[in-house]
C-alpha cells in the first residue's frame, strides 16, 4: 500500500466545474451542505489514490462499484460551491477511450475483454436511468487541449513554486461561468470567421455544449494536475499558454496572420516537449 500513497502521477490535467449549492436538488443539496461545513478537503492526490487501489485486485477493478460522495469545495463571497468527483460515471467514459489509446494485446492485458464487457453493460443501463447525467470534471492526458485555454485570461493564472518540501507545485486557472462562456463564444465566432471547420472548432463547440448544463453562477477551474511533474520548473514557471492562445485568437480577429502564427508556435513547441515525454525511457 506505501506505493500506491506515495504516486504523484498520472500526468494528466483537469478542466472542473463548481457548482453553488442551489444548483443540486434536494436530497443532494443537503448531503453537499452538510459536506462542505464538515471542512473535508480531499486533494486530487486523494482520488487518484483510491482509483488506483481498485486497479490492484486480479482480476482488477475498472470502475468503482458504488458512486463517491466526495467532493472538491470551494468558498467565494460566501457562496459555496462543491466539484462532485462522480468517478463511478468519470471511469466509464474513460473506459471508452482506451480502445482508441492501446493496441487490443495490451489493452487485454490490463483490462481483459470480460471485465470491458460487463462494465459497458453496467453503463448503459445506469445510463438508462440516468439519462441527463454529465462530469463535473474533465480530464486530459499528457496535455491541457488547447479549447480549454480559451475560457481563461492570464490575470486568471494562480502559480505556486511549491517550494515547501513534498508540496508539489500548482498551476491553475478559475474564472466565473459567464466569463467562460463569453470568450469561449468570442473565439468561436473569430475562428469561424477566418478559417476552416477543424478539430479546435469542434473541441469548442463540445466544450461549449458541455458548459450549458451548469448553473450560470458556477466556477470554471484549469487545474495542471500531475503535468506539473512533466515540465521543469522554470519552463512551468513561464507558461503563459492561456496568454499564447488569447494572443493568438485576437490575431485571428485582426487579419494578423503571421501574429497568430507565433503564438500558436510558441503554444506547440511548449506542449509538444511534454507530449514527447510520454514515449521517453
Amino acid at each position: 500500500m506505501p506505493a500506491v500513497t506515495s504516486v504523484l502521477v498520472p500526468y494528466a490535467s483537469y478542466l472542473r466545474v463548481y457548482e453553488p449549492l442551489a444548483a443540486f436538488p434536494e436530497p443532494e443539496r443537503s448531503h453537499w451542505s452538510r459536506y462542505a461545513r464538515s471542512g473535508r478537503a480531499p486533494t486530487a492526490q486523494d482520488e487518484l489514490r483510491r482509483s488506483l487501489v481498485d486497479l490492484l485486485p486480479t482480476p482488477p477493478v475498472p470502475v468503482p462499484v458504488h458512486e463517491s460522495a466526495d467532493a472538491f469545495v470551494t468558498e467565494d463571497d460566501g457562496v459555496v460551491r462543491v466539484c462532485p468527483w462522480r468517478t463511478r460515471l468519470r471511469g466509464w467514459l474513460a473506459l471508452e477511450e482506451l480502445t482508441g489509446l492501446f493496441p487490443p494485446p495490451v489493452l487485454d492485458a490490463v483490462l481483459p475483454p470480460v471485465v470491458r464487457g460487463q462494465a459497458t453493460a453496467d453503463y448503459e443501463a445506469w445510463r438508462d436511468r440516468n439519462p441527463d447525467a454529465r462530469p463535473w470534471i474533465r480530464t486530459a492526458v499528457w496535455q491541457v487541449p488547447v479549447r480549454w485555454f480559451v475560457l481563461f485570461a492570464d490575470d486568471e493564472r494562480e502559480y505556486e513554486p511549491g517550494e515547501v518540501p513534498g508540496v508539489p507545485p500548482v498551476l491553475r486557472y478559475r474564472t466565473p461561468m459567464v466569463q467562460a462562456r463569453r470568450r469561449l463564444a468570442r473565439a468561436l465566432r473569430t475562428l469561424r470567421d477566418t478559417i476552416e471547420e477543424g478539430p479546435l472548432t469542434e473541441g469548442l463547440v463540445d466544450v461549449g455544449r458541455w458548459l450549458e448544463d451548469f448553473h450560470p453562477r458556477s466556477l470554471v477551474e484549469l487545474d495542471y494536475g500531475g503535468l506539473v511533474h512533466a515540465l521543469p520548473p522554470d519552463l512551468l514557471a513561464g507558461d503563459r499558454s492561456a496568454a499564447d492562445v488569447a494572443a493568438g485568437i485576437a490575431a485571428l480577429r485582426d487579419g494578423d496572420g503571421e501574429g497568430a502564427g507565433a503564438a500558436y508556435g510558441r503554444l506547440t513547441d511548449r506542449w509538444r516537449a511534454v507530449r514527447d515525454r510520454q514515449f521517453a525511457n
